[in-house]
């Protein structure tokens, strides 16, 4: 059947009436929405205040603490539904107006052709209406006024939230007092809505070879934890502990002595201890003292661990909730980053964690929340992953991203931004290292396309070289004034810093990672591929040593300790070499289920988390 001309106008003319109409009542109702807002508080926001005055007055009372988290939860949930609102009204005014505009642009074209915008009689409304100035300058005042509505009334909520959160929980990173009485909230055991503290005693695990498993239900208050230091740490105490991803200069390198080179999680053979971990992650431990911090996720929390390195026992767990601009909805990751990739970090007198969301938090050594910001969430196809590392007061963050790529310093103590330096990069997964050149400390990053160098200090990049590309996961290794940089599909190399220009010294491409860092020891340079090689070079020259095929993949990261170099593969089994030019296996023990993660070193002992489980091995 054949539509006339004149009839496909007229059902123009209706969906541009409709439309505009259907654009007008979402104007109207957003209008109403912000009269709505400042009349009524989602939330009278003096109850909350009051309840934290008389809570203040008798800080054991658990029931005034569980009426606050109510009106807390209320607050946030009124929120992020007003947010929704908002946000959609908006979308479905403008696609009404643009459904409007293109049906009247389609009439005034068909009449052109048809020669009838002067000659045809006025039988419709619209032409009329339109002729009417005064009709078009009502319909935008209407939408104008109905944007401005809806964003004084989004920043209206924004701004009621950031103040209640402050009255039940100080988040702003740049005020760090907390009422005490309230804190309890940010460090939370399993079994409980928020901890408090309680004198207890652990118990000492003796080595056995039948494991002692600890359950998610076996939580000890944090109590037994050491006194903060004053000061910064010295090398000496980053070099006892392992702070950071990859050891305390996050470059593969441990100092512990007599670590294990047997065990058998499955069986229980030199399995010290063995706990699950409540929620999924890949972050690797980080250890200070004798206490070992990992993370872990899922769309309903983020979550910071911490338990006795000795005996396995949770000591406390601490959230990363209620932070200002965190997302209400997670963003997409894929299921081998998850939303708790990056390992945390430590400089002995508080621990950081940052995740998938964006969110960063600091706590101090017995489970109290510092202070906590979200940075904007990471446009990341895959998810965030670059872990942290600590130089001097400065949290160091790399963060590139889809939309940019820059290397963020936060002030360790408060959180506010130190400094920011951009960077002329693509994104990436890869994680900061620091170097000490002999003249210099360097913190160098790994992209695509370039290898830089900068100040920790100051931000000032110092160097780059271009020579990666691809999807960067592998972060940089170190040795002897050489840096060393790799990615799958692109090229392995060795450049020389420290003196004059950076350059440089040689290539190779014949094994190149994905995922797993490089890591140079006494002249030798260690590679780990995902289709299960581990290759050993001279690191001075690139010509290789060495290579063994092992057949499963390779996400974890080589790491040396006590002259040896251990590379778990994704069955969960580390193969234990000794740091040579020649090839010489010490052992390949099983952890009994799938890992990703890098092993982690203390004296006579390696820690491990498995897919499922955290395991403390040695004899």
């Amino acid at each position: 059947m054949n539509i006339s001309k004149s009839d496909k106008i007229k059902l123009a003319q209706r969906i541009a009436w409709i439309a505009a109409g259907f654009a007008l009542i979402m104007a109207v109702l957003l209008i109403a929405n912000f009269a709505q807002t400042k009349l009524n508080k989602p939330i009278d926001n003096k109850t909350i205040p009051e309840l934290v005055k008389r809570l203040s007055e008798n800080p054991g009372d658990e029931t005034l603490k569980t009426e606050i988290r109510a009106f807390d939860l209320m607050a946030r949930k009124a929120y992020f539904t007003s947010q929704w609102q908002i946000r959609t009204g908006i979308y479905l005014m403008f696609f009404g107006v643009i459904i409007s505009i293109l049906a009247i642009r389609y009439i005034l074209a068909a009449k052109s052709k048809l020669n009838e915008i002067d000659s045809v009689e006025k039988v419709n409304e619209l032409d009329k209406l339109v002729a009417q100035k005064w009709v078009i300058y009502v319909g935008s005042g209407l939408i104008v006024i109905a944007l401005g509505s809806g964003f004084l009334a989004s920043n209206s909520l924004k701004d009621y939230m950031v103040n209640e959160n402050i009255a039940v929980q100080e988040e702003k990173p740049v005020e760090t007092a907390v009422d005490p009485a309230i804190q309890e909230q940010a460090s939370t055991p399993v079994d409980q809505a928020a901890s408090v503290a309680v004198p207890t005693t652990t118990e000492n695990v003796a080595p056995s070879n039948v494991p002692a498993e600890t359950t998610d239900a076996a939580v000890v208050p944090a109590v037994a934890v050491a006194a903060k230091p004053a000061g910064l740490p010295t090398q000496a105490e980053l070099k006892a502990n392992y702070p950071f991803f990859r050891g305390p200069q996050g470059d593969g390198v441990a100092f512990q002595k007599n670590t294990p080179t047997d065990w058998n999680g499955a069986g229980g053979k030199n399995v010290i201890w063995k706990v699950k971990i409540p929620k999924a992650g890949f972050s690797s431990p980080i250890i200070w003292g004798n206490q070992l911090f990992v993370t872990g996720a899922d769309a309903q929390s983020r979550v910071v661990y911490c338990y006795d390195k000795t005996s396995g026992k949770l000591l406390w767990e601490a959230a990363a909730d209620n932070i200002e601009g965190s997302p209400a909805k997670m963003p997409k990751v894929t299921a081998d980053t998850g939303l708790a990739a990056p390992t945390m970090a430590t400089d002995g007198r508080s621990v950081f964690a940052i995740f998938a969301t964006g969110d960063v938090i600091a706590l101090d050594m017995t489970g109290k929340r510092l202070w906590a910001r979200n940075l904007g969430v990471p446009d990341n196809h895959y998810g965030h992953g670059s872990s942290l590392i600590v130089y001097k007061d400065k949290l160091l963050i790399q963060y590139d991203t889809n939309k940019s790529g820059k290397l963020i310093a936060l002030d360790a103590q408060t959180g506010t931004t130190a400094w920011e330096t951009a960077r002329n990069s693509k994104i990436s997964w890869s994680s900061p290292i620091l170097v000490n050149t002999g003249s210099r400390t360097e913190v160098i990053l790994t992209t695509n396309p370039n290898v830089n160098g900068y100040d920790p200090q100051t931000g000032k990049e110092l160097w780059n070289i271009a020579c990666l590309s691809g999807e960067v996961g592998p972060s940089a290794g170190y040795a002897d004034g050489m840096v060393f940089a790799a990615n799958e599909y692109a090229k392995l190399v060795g450049i020389k810093i420290g003196g004059g220009t950076p350059e440089i010294v040689w290539e190779a491409d014949e094994f190149l990672p994905e995922v797993s860092s490089p890591m140079a020891v006494n002249g030798l340079l260690f590679i780990a591929t995902t289709y299960g090689v581990l290759a050993c070079y001279d690191a001075k020259t690139g010509t290789k040593n060495w290579s063994q095929e092992y057949g499963d993949a390779f996400y974890s990261s080589p790491v040396y300790a006590d002259g040896k170099v251990y590379i778990t593969d994704m069955t969960g089994k580390t193969h234990i070499v000794k740091a040579s030019k020649d090839y010489q296996l010490i052992g390949t023990p099983e952890l009994g289920e799938k890992a990703v993660c890098s092993p982690v070193f203390q004296d006579g002992r390696v820690y491990l988390r498995g897919m499922n489980n955290l395991y403390c091995l040695g004899k």
